[in-house]
């Protein structure tokens, strides 16, 4: 493509056809012609007749510029594609296909073989992270729309989204400067695209110039096409005072959707600030929705007046160029890809179109290729007979070779029978001593991971409720282990490579949402507050030690997924757990102290975190048991021998020998807080913080390796192995 003498951008939109030339001059690319065509009746309103005015637009546009020689970019629209920008794990460069192709088959809602797709990475100098754009479009789709083309014989060597082209085109003129967002307004939909110099984030809003149009439609019972003019000349109209107080609903609409996916993207990206807005598309002529964008979102919005690539030798194309800039911005930034000079590479072109184009340029090598062969194949025909009696010559020593092999190869075959015959002893022996292996793991991993809780304050080391209790209850830097659920792997490609754990966490840690953060609903009751010390109460099942022999496919990563459901009174503890416990675990892998150790963990994750008043579940079970409690009690105090009262003992529900009358759950008091009391220091719990983290486990990671010594510092000593 990048050797194409000139290529055209076009970009079929709702309400007109828009095309833009590219020619290369010198270093630099020219706009040479352009061309806005509109269609008779919007696409959207014309039904059957879509089809018809699509190829008149496509026929009128051949007529008026000659196009044989050049190369073709085409727009699809950013509404009827797909589009997911993921994050990827560290991984080695030629495993990233597989990932990719691995996260298009769980972001895509259709299958790979009905979708054109393709993806595009995204790299920054100074990170090591890598984050890739999948981009599809259903075949059904992409082959509708490059017939119109084809058929017309069009060379078509690109197929883009338009909302990747528009950000090719601002990449190419250098106008994404920081954090900025393009607003790119059509007839039909508007298309956000928030980018920086290496990355770039897309969103389309079903609100456009149509909507305004229909809104005037519906307030001043008008047809479309007289609704379109109103709008076009509102400036101008005596009526402008209703003609905008009809489309105010609208306006109010697009600065809503455009500051909620300014928040989804902060959200996303805590570390990017949208600094400016750049403003495209025909619907930016509506006077006054600039400066209405820039009130509302408290941005500078610049409406775009120019493009970068040097302007046209006609001097009488400029102008008209400039007037109709807003709308052709796609198709200048397909004609940049289509000469080779786009950020974004990636295309929706049918497999089956660049194959036939593949070929048809090989053709021509073709003969060549047989003149060469026909030319080469007389010198090898010469050869063979001079080596034919060589061959003969060699008789007498090609069979003295046989006469000593035949002999040799018994010998080796005996031998081979008498070695195989102690196989199966030899296995059996392996696998015995396998039993060996990884016997310390899960000990030793246990350890690690009670290691990295916080530290409590000492005072809550002690066995004097007392000082315990000095240290207010939400200030207690204490994290416990109420439970550890373990799943093993043969192979942790995918959960390395996936953006989100919570998907291969087993059933019973169902996520549910609770105010302030989505949290995991305990399986098990009180156990981790009937201690006050840092230790872990034993996990609910223990998980099996991975068998010494078995793995996945050769050369996979094996390990555990593991996910550990943490109990806090700290008033942070959701905080505590991922500033501390957390961050620790990632940091456990073999190191100068222990080279060799047997496991890593390369992914840790809060997965969910709620504090025990917002867990129903839990908070009925602790109700239940408290009047199960006061239930069994009872009965002792009932079935104790009888002993007379004293004066003024108290004769009531616990008095000995007395009637007892015990209440049901639905019975006490609902501002009795009794349930809800740590068992041995009796403080209400309901404030506590319960913490799900799930982690991955690599077993046999790699051993550590001392970093060089440096030129005037003394060697590390070898580790010893």
């Amino acid at each position: 493509m990048a050797s194409a003498r000139f290529a055209w951008g076009i970009d079929i939109g709702n309400r007109a056809l828009k095309a833009v030339k590219l020619v290369r001059d010198g270093d630099q690319l020219r706009v040479d012609d352009f061309e806005v065509i509109e269609h008779e009746t919007v696409l959207s309103n014309s039904g059957d007749n879509k089809e018809a005015l699509i190829q008149a637009a496509l026929a009128n546009f051949l007529q008026r510029h000659p196009i044989k020689g050049g190369v073709v970019a085409v727009g699809v629209s950013g509404q009827s594609s797909f589009a997911r920008f993921i994050k990827l794990p560290p991984v080695e460069e030629k495993k990233i296909p597989e990932i990719v192709r691995f996260e298009a088959i769980q972001q895509i809602p259709f299958p790979l073989d009905d979708v054109e797709w393709s993806y595009q990475l995204f790299r920054s100098p100074e990170s090591p992270d890598v984050e890739v754009g999948i981009f599809a479009m259903r075949k059904e789709l992409v082959n509708q729309h490059i017939k119109y083309f084809t058929d017309l014989d069009l060379n078509v060597q690109t197929v883009q989204m338009n909302p990747l082209a528009v950000y090719n085109a601002m990449y190419h003129d250098n106008r994404v400067n920081g954090t900025t967002m393009i607003v790119d307004l059509g007839a039909e939909n508007t298309d956000l695209i928030i980018a920086d110099q290496d990355t770039v984030w897309m969103r389309s809003i079903p609100i456009g110039g149509n909507s305004f149009t229909e809104t005037l439609v519906k307030s001043f019972k008008l047809n479309f096409q007289k609704a379109e003019e109103l709008k076009r000349n509102a400036a101008t109209s005596k009526y402008a005072r209703q003609i905008f107080q009809a489309m105010r609903p609208i306006f109010a609409d697009l600065v809503a959707e455009i500051q909620r996916s300014i928040g989804f993207y902060a959200s996303t990206h805590r570390d990017s600030r949208i600094k400016r807005v750049i403003a495209i598309g025909g619907t930016f002529k509506l006077p006054g929705l600039q400066k209405y964008l820039q009130q509302n979102l408290q941005l500078d919005v610049e409406r775009l007046d120019s493009v970068g690539a040097g302007p046209s030798a006609d001097s009488k194309l400029a102008p008209t160029f400039s007037e109709n800039v807003l709308s052709l911005v796609s198709s200048y930034g397909l004609a940049i890809q289509a000469m080779g000079e786009g950020k974004i590479t990636s295309s929706l072109l049918p497999q089956k179109i660049r194959r036939e184009k593949m070929w048809k340029e090989k053709t021509k090598w073709f003969a060549a290729a047989a003149a060469l062969f026909v030319a080469g194949s007389v010198v090898p025909l010469g050869r063979y007979f001079v080596e034919k009696g060589q061959l003969a010559a060699a008789e007498p020593d090609r069979q003295h070779i046989n006469n000593t092999y035949g002999p040799a190869k018994a010998l080796s075959d005996e031998w081979a029978t008498i070695e195989g015959s102690g196989a199966d002893d030899r296995a059996r022996i392996q696998s015995v001593k396998s039993l060996e292996a990884f016997r310390g793991t899960w000990t030793n991993l246990l350890a690690d991971v009670v290691n990295c809780l916080p530290k409590p304050q000492p005072e809550l080391l002690s066995d004097d409720i007392t000082k315990v209790k000095s240290i207010p209850r939400g200030d207690r830097k204490l994290v416990q282990i109420d439970s550890i659920t373990s799943v093993y792997y043969p192979d942790l490609t995918q959960p390395l490579a996936a953006p989100d754990l919570s998907r291969f966490v087993q059933p019973g840690g169902a996520v549910m949402i609770a105010a302030p953060a989505p949290g995991m609903t305990p399986d098990s009751g009180d156990a981790a507050m009937d201690s006050v010390d840092a230790g872990i109460a034993p996990p609910t099942a223990a998980a099996p030690a991975a068998p010494a022999a078995a793995g996945g496919p050769a050369g996979a990563t094996r390990g555990f997924l593991i996910t550990v459901k943490c109990i806090s009174p700290n008033k942070a503890g959701h905080s505590l757990v991922q500033d501390v416990f957390v961050a620790a675990l990632q940091k456990i892998a073999p190191d100068a102290a222990n080279p060799h150790k047997a496991y890593a963990i390369p992914k840790a994750t809060v997965l969910g975190a709620m504090q025990v008043k917002q867990d129903t579940p839990k908070l009925a079970k602790m109700k239940s048991d408290y009047a199960v409690a006061l239930q069994q009690k009872a009965q002792q105090q009932q079935n104790a021998p009888a002993t007379p009262a004293k004066p003024g003992a108290p004769t009531g529900f616990f008095g000995r020998g007395q009637p007892v009358v015990v209440p049901n759950v639905n019975q006490i008091d609902p501002n009795d807080n009794s349930p809800y009391l740590d068992r041995v220091l009796q403080e209400d719990v309901r404030d506590d913080w319960e913490v799900t983290v799930v982690f991955l486990v690599q077993l046999d990671p790699p051993a550590y390796t001392p970093p060089a010594a440096t030129e005037g510092t003394t060697p590390t000593a070898a580790v010893p192995q």
